[in-house]
């Protein structure tokens, strides 16, 4: 999820480079994870933000074009809360909306390593109804405390980042690989109660140091990352958690 699409790759670099995803150990039934996952990519295809479709043309019209595509799906934390119904749908619309192929792939990524298990665990009424629930929430709490930017806001990393925090609950001694950086980006396995809440961390730490400027909404992902714990606790804190399934490590957002 990011406010300005143009700046995001240099943004997840510097914030959630320390966590890179390296394999999803084995395949899930998860239609609604791949059903997503589909739109998004489909949706991107087509977009101005794609650059591949001739009809936005090329240079400073394509440029316009994307930022008028951002404006009329995305979520304008300003005119959100304004008394106009289209604008209430914004963040529903800009869960499908990436501002670039980084963005998109990075995103599509983390949900395709966990959001099958989830989906698995929850079934999938209920992880459609939670990954729309939660991203929703995501971006306007995000806006919330944005209330008077005009920067676009769009991305899933909300609604992603919800999916971590219920995979934390559900699996939360499931082996996590990551590659870390300061050891020379040497594969190691940590349980994702080691992993997540490394994650969330860095999250907190960004969005302390994020200015007024464009960027990622690191908000956003801790907003969801909480939104989707407490979910998971509250509807299966009485059922018996999983655990000691391998998969792979969460960056967050790759833009998320």
């Amino acid at each position: 999820m990011i406010r300005n699409w143009s700046k995001a790759v240099r943004s997840t670099v510097t914030a959630a480079r320390a966590l890179v995803p390296v394999r999803s150990p084995r395949r899930r039934a998860a239609p609604v994870t791949y059903t997503l996952i589909t739109l998004c990519c489909l949706l991107f295809l087509i977009s101005p933000a794609a650059g591949l479709n001739p009809v936005y043309g090329t240079g400073e019209e394509v440029l316009a074009a994307q930022r008028a595509y951002f404006r009329r799906w995305g979520v304008i934390p300003a005119e959100l809360f304004e008394d106009s119904p289209g604008s209430a749908l914004t963040p529903a619309t800009a869960l499908f909306v990436h501002g670039s192929w980084v963005h998109l792939l990075g995103n599509m990524l983390f949900l395709y390593v966990f959001g099958a298990m989830t989906e698995e665990r929850m079934g999938r009424l209920q992880f459609a109804l939670f990954y729309l629930g939660c991203g929703y929430l995501a971006l306007l709490g995000y806006a919330g405390a944005n209330a008077h930017s005009q920067e676009s806001l769009v991305g899933a990393s909300g609604a992603i980042s919800a999916v971590l925090g219920a995979f934390l609950f559900l699996f939360p001694r499931a082996r996590v690989t990551s590659l870390l950086p300061f050891l020379f980006f040497l594969p190691l396995r940590f349980p994702a109660w080691v992993v997540l809440p490394f994650w969330v961390t860095l999250q907190w730490l960004a969005a302390g140091r994020a200015g007024d400027g464009p960027g990622v909404a690191y908000l956003a992902h801790l907003v969801g990352f909480g939104l989707g714990f407490a979910y998971a606790w509250v509807r299966f804190g009485r059922t018996t958690r999983v655990g000691g399934v391998p998969v792979a490590a969460p960056e967050g957002e790759n833009q998320p």
